[in-house]
């Protein structure tokens, strides 16, 4: 059973920074990452994105049930998004 989420914005705050961290483990992954087969590289890619993605999801969840945050505390991925928009 999961925790409830706490609905404050210095969670969501570090929610934001975890989401940044995992896009530059996936940034290093693509560009230095050294495995002994694609396979390898494939599985640790989709481990990276299934756990960003969760968090990814959390955070647009406690944005859209209003919980205050500073768009500079955003993530890169989140505000190029918000431009292409």
């Amino acid at each position: 059973m999961k925790k409830p989420v706490p609905h404050d914005k210095y969670f969501l705050r570090s929610l934001h920074q975890e989401i940044d961290l995992f896009d530059r483990k996936l940034a290093y992954l693509e560009k230095y990452g050294q495995y002994d087969s694609i396979a390898d590289r494939k599985e640790a890619e989709s481990k990276l994105i299934t756990k960003r993605a969760s968090l990814a999801q959390t955070a647009v969840q406690l944005a859209a049930e209003g919980v205050e945050f500073n768009p500079a505390d955003l993530p890169r991925s989140f505000r190029a998004s918000e431009h292409a928009s």
